[in-house]
């Protein structure tokens, strides 16, 4: 079987999203499908639609090249013709529209497999607090007509059917050769060290145990308690709402902000922590049922861990 893995951005090194797709493209992989990705990708300000190494179509940079890199898809459409490939499988990026429909429907109508990951379900609730409203209200006008033409709905959640479509339920998956396990515990006799990995969402809720932190710190304990927050921020509102609570409750000796880390710093640090933080505000984005990555990623780093929604 040959398989195009589509997807709508591009990668990063330090974004748990982008090291989960290549899990997902090396997995389909060991189980004897041949994969291909394809992908976003810009340098110089030129926007590209790569597959695998290879460009697969030149957008050009301005104002064309933003719009080409959305709404080209025939080089896509080509692709999969031209190299028999049996199964589309594409992760959603809540961008329902005419034409990703218009893809979806000439795959169908060429015989061909297709499936679509929803990696977060449901996902409206993301974006109370987020610019993308526009986006999201162009999803919902679409979505159940794209949703047609799919094979399956592919979740990480209980539901049974997604936009009237049966679902595949599946779990997040890591790679383990890419995740070194904790090779020794640290001395928590006098203090212990937390450590939380993501881009910073309202839904991840480390402000919860930011304010924990302030009313333990009250009581000018011994026993010293340190956050360490790995990521960045998704947007201005959550870094101002962090820095309040660190600079109002003297915290700044307590809570370190490391930024985005990956590799062999990111290792360390794993070194140095003692314990995962997970989601605690995964009910903010009306999430109850949820097979987060980040959770895996702590179990396979050989280290405990708690969060707030049901894995």
């Amino acid at each position: 079987m040959k398989a195009l893995f589509l997807t709508f951005h591009g990668f990063h090194a330090t974004n748990g999203i982008s090291k989960k797709i290549h899990y997902q493209v090396r997995a389909l992989e060991a189980n004897g499908v041949e994969t291909h990705l394809c992908y976003l990708s810009e340098k110089q300000g030129i926007k590209y639609r790569m597959l695998d190494q290879e460009i697969l179509a030149d957008y050009g940079d301005g104002i064309k090249g933003k719009l080409y890199k959305r709404f080209e898809f025939n080089s896509v459409f080509r692709y999969i013709i031209k190299n028999q490939i049996d199964l589309v499988y594409i992760r959603s990026d809540h961008n329902a529209n005419p034409f990703t429909i218009r893809l979806v429907r000439k795959i169908k109508k060429a015989g061909i497999h297709v499936v679509m990951e929803i990696p977060t379900y449901p996902y409206d609730q993301e974006y109370i607090l987020s610019k993308g409203k526009i986006q999201l209200l162009i999803d919902k006008c679409f979505r159940k007509q794209l949703a047609k033409y799919l094979d399956q709905i592919i979740t990480f959640s209980n539901y049974k059917t997604i936009f009237g479509i049966p679902t595949l339920q599946i779990s997040n998956g890591i790679d383990f050769n890419d995740i070194p396990v904790k090779q020794e515990a640290n001395d928590t006799s006098q203090e212990i060290h937390l450590i939380g990995v993501a881009e910073i969402h309202y839904w991840h809720g480390f402000d919860r145990l930011l304010k924990g932190l302030a009313n333990y710190y009250i009581h000018s304990p011994q026993y010293k308690v340190y956050f360490h927050i790995i990521g960045d921020f998704f947007s201005p509102r959550e870094r101002e709402e962090y820095m309040s609570i660190i600079k109002e409750n003297h915290l700044a000796a307590y809570v370190i902000l490391h930024g985005r880390q990956a590799g062999q710093m990111l290792d360390l640090l794993f070194e140095l922590c003692d314990f995962g933080i997970g989601s605690l505000g995964r009910h903010r984005s009306g999430i109850t049922n949820i097979k987060t990555l980040k959770n895996r990623e702590y179990a396979a780093r050989g280290i405990p861990f708690i969060y707030s929604e049901i894995d």
